[in-house]
């Protein structure tokens, strides 16, 4: 990573930004020699990062073709605008996010245990109700989808909080954006802080 102040170690920032999430981008090598990219319902379960998908279609074909994925997640927080200070210049504006890239391997899941398990699992991070019909291996909808699962190999992990700004800088900002009170603004205050 170039910008290594930007850079996530924390395995609990790393796991809570994939597990407070529920829409990724998987990237796939379409059979055109394209990147292909697709965003796609997952859940992050032991590990895994699992989706579901239709028994066909391109994205399905490029993961029987190609198996190695690239996989994305991303919370843009706050966006840091003109507003902020007026005798910045305007390239001084910024996006605070925080995000995860996964690099691994595509499988599909044969075991019917797993499925349901995943499927279930994946309703529960999307509903936030546990009281929902659980998902069984007789439901219809069971036989007429495909659950893949994303192995990981590799995993990195960035943001942009305002590291590279003094404290005072630092303060100044989230009391803008306390102020605000824009969608994102109190998270990304919570977090340069």
């Amino acid at each position: 990573m170039r910008r290594k102040f930007n850079e996530i170690t924390d395995k609990m920032v790393i796991d809570s930004l994939l597990l407070g999430s529920t829409v990724g981008r998987l990237a796939t090598l379409g059979k055109d020699g394209y990147p292909y990219i697709t965003p796609v319902n997952y859940v992050y379960l032991l590990g895994v990062i699992y989706f579901h998908c239709a028994r066909q279609g391109e994205k399905l074909d490029n993961l029987q073709r190609h198996a190695k994925v690239c996989f994305e997640v991303d919370r843009p927080l706050a966006y840091l605008d003109t507003g902020y200070d007026k005798s910045l210049p305007a390239c001084d504006v910024s996006q605070f996010y925080q995000s995860v890239v996964i690099r691994g391997r595509a499988e599909i899941i044969d075991d019917m245990a797993e499925k349901v398990e995943v499927l279930n699992a994946l309703m529960a991070s999307h509903e936030n109700d546990t009281e929902f019909s659980a998902i069984t291996a007789t439901t219809p909808a069971v036989s007429l989808c495909t659950v893949i699962a994303v192995r990981i190999e590799s995993i990195s992990a960035k943001g942009n909080l305002a590291q590279k700004k003094s404290a005072d800088e630092k303060e100044k900002i989230r009391a803008y954006l306390q102020q605000r009170g824009l969608p994102g603004d109190f998270k990304a205050a919570e977090l340069i802080g």
